[in-house]
């Protein structure tokens, strides 16, 4: 006779009471055969007209607004590009930099776009000398390079775009100026940050040594009118006018190398993507100065293993991505920079031949130290770019419209409100993507006039074989973003879960060195078995930024619109 547990009598009689009925055997389903109903936080969304998604709630509503009226899908980017700049101040803004993919629904062609800014003329490791600094600081006015995101959004609304800049930037305006609610989140960030603001972010962000209180209205009034400026005059009113001279007076008295004319320099940058296959997919994205060649790389070296025959998350599935990776970032540290002042040799790195060879090169154990496949006799002793701490303080968000149209797009101050400084005349808080140059005169990524850094943001998209569009994908998270997106695109494609299920599934992070981070949702005898392969596994508990925040859309065969959002962070989706 077989036994009934207390626990299993207790539930039965509890059912019997609520519903007068015999509660089922244990080996009875109640789901009805064939029926999946897959464990997430939150619902896939899907529509079949247009989608929108992004780092927060009200960015996602105003994109969807902007759709639903009959914009694109630039429009709905841009507009919600300057949403986020004011709603996640701690992560992007005006002061930072952006990166975008485009897809045109009806030939088919894939433009990138590279918003980021440079190096004052003034920046060479002999300006640091004078000022008595051995390394590039991670905050501070040293570590401000040219904003590149106002003009990112004005020159992709010019180009792609069916409204002015004035149209999509009047609810960051309205947000600016009256006021948005406090999250949870925000007030976290924001107190955990506190310690390198300067005194003006201090006074918005901290009164009286608190962050405002959750659900208080967070206004910046002097932001509301930078805004107003960019939506008149355009990027000329920034880069041009008043408000660069306010904000290089500014750096100029603080010690930073910015003037003027660097400024007005500014310019951006239309790029041709990079583009490997993966998964039955071709993916698209952008040449250095960003990583985004890490990640063909890691993908390209993955396809030389049975991934999928390992199991997912199983200990040989974690070992073999997380060495992988390690080869990867070894030649992405040793060359990845500005372009126009370094010959990369990105068709060697991306070379089958010499991938396949990297990736059979793993063994049994974790590697500690991994050095570049590729070198010179000029960078062989080259080193790691900036030890800025990597906080992964971004924002992504991506569109598809009624015509097809699509982006992914990503801007980012880099640090937790960047450089900790903001400007009290513009309210703008400025990035501290210089952090991430070097002073080694050795490495291709050392500082120099007019040059762009390193740069980790990663805008993602996928298309069929056949050219057409197939997702959209992107995630904050610094060092994180690009395994972030590989073991997304491996729980999709490879291991058939749904969006949503693929962005919600536990992730590793792993480091510079032997350390990986996990969610506290891995076996536990799995960690233990890659502690014993070397690996320093930890544990990080609950739902954090750690692992990124990761969103997507992705065209289903039937037509179908899926939109999917990171619980890890306020990312949120909508479709119709």
């Amino acid at each position: 006779m077989q036994k009934i547990s207390l626990t299993h009598l207790t539930v039965s009689m509890t059912l019997v009471a609520i519903f007068g009925c015999v509660a089922p055997a244990e080996d009875v389903s109640l789901k009805p055969e064939g029926m999946r109903f897959p464990g997430m936080n939150r619902p896939d969304v899907r529509g079949v007209h247009g989608a929108v998604v992004s780092g927060h709630p009200l960015a996602t509503a105003a994109g969807h607004e902007v759709l639903k009226a009959g914009g694109n899908a630039i429009d709905a980017a841009i507009t919600m590009a300057g949403v986020l700049a004011v709603v996640r101040p701690h992560m992007n803004g005006v002061g930072g930099d952006a990166f975008g993919i485009f897809y045109d629904g009806v030939t088919g062609e894939v433009v990138g776009m590279n918003g980021s800014g440079r190096a004052g003329a003034l920046a060479t490791p002999n300006f640091f000398d004078l000022a008595g600094q051995e390394e590039i600081l991670s905050t501070g006015p040293l570590s401000v390079s040219v904003p590149g995101a106002v003009a990112a959004w004005d020159d992709a609304l010019s180009r792609f775009g069916t409204i002015s800049l004035s149209e999509a930037l009047a609810p960051a305006i309205q947000y600016a100026r009256e006021g948005f609610p406090v999250s949870t989140r925000l007030a976290s960030d924001i107190a955990g940050a506190s310690e390198h603001l300067n005194e003006p972010a201090s006074d918005l962000y901290l009164p009286v040594s608190s962050p405002e209180a959750v659900g208080s209205l967070l206004v910046n009034p002097a932001l509301a009118e930078t805004l107003e400026t960019i939506a008149t005059d355009g990027k000329e009113g920034f880069y041009r006018g008043t408000i660069a001279n306010q904000i290089t007076d500014f750096l100029e008295d603080q010690g930073g190398y910015l003037r003027d004319n660097d400024f007005r320099e500014h310019e951006t940058t239309w790029v041709t993507p990079l583009e490997g296959s993966y998964l039955d997919r071709r993916v698209l994205v952008l040449p250095p100065n960003t990583q985004g060649i890490a990640q063909l790389q890691l993908m390209e070296m993955a396809k030389t293993y049975d991934l999928e025959e390992m199991g997912h998350n199983s200990q040989d599935y974690l070992h073999t991505l997380i060495e992988l990776k390690k080869l990867a970032f070894a030649d992405r540290d040793q060359w990845v920079t500005d372009p126009d002042f370094v010959d990369i040799p990105i068709s060697e790195m991306l070379g089958l031949d010499y991938l396949r060879s990297r990736a059979a090169s793993i063994g049994p154990m974790a590697a500690e130290n991994v050095s570049a496949g590729i070198t010179t006799h000029r960078y062989a002793s080259a080193s790691s770019p900036g030890e800025a701490d990597d906080t992964g303080d971004t924002v992504y968000l991506a569109v598809v419209d009624q015509w097809g149209n699509a982006v992914s797009w990503i801007q980012s101050l880099f640090g937790s409100f960047g450089s900790g400084l903001l400007e009290p005349e513009t309210g703008v808080v400025l990035q501290n993507r210089g952090a991430l140059f070097t002073l080694d005169q050795n490495h291709p990524n050392v500082i120099a006039p007019g040059k762009r850094p390193y740069h980790t943001l990663t805008p993602t998209m996928g298309l069929n074989l056949d050219g057409s569009f197939s997702f959209a994908l992107g995630t904050p998270g610094g060092d994180s973003q690009v395994q972030s997106l590989v073991q997304i695109l491996n729980n999709l494609f490879m291991f058939k879960m749904t969006p949503q299920e693929a962005i919600e599934a536990p992730r590793f992070r792993s480091y510079q060195d032997l350390r990986v981070a996990f969610e506290d949702r891995f076996s536990i005898d799995i960690l233990e078995s890659l502690a014993g392969q070397g690996h320093l596994p930890s544990v990080v508990n609950g739902w954090t930024a750690t692992f990124g925040g990761a969103q997507m859309i992705f065209l289903e065969d039937s037509g179908t619109l899926t939109a999917a959002a990171d619980p890890r962070r306020e990312a949120y989706a909508l479709a119709y």
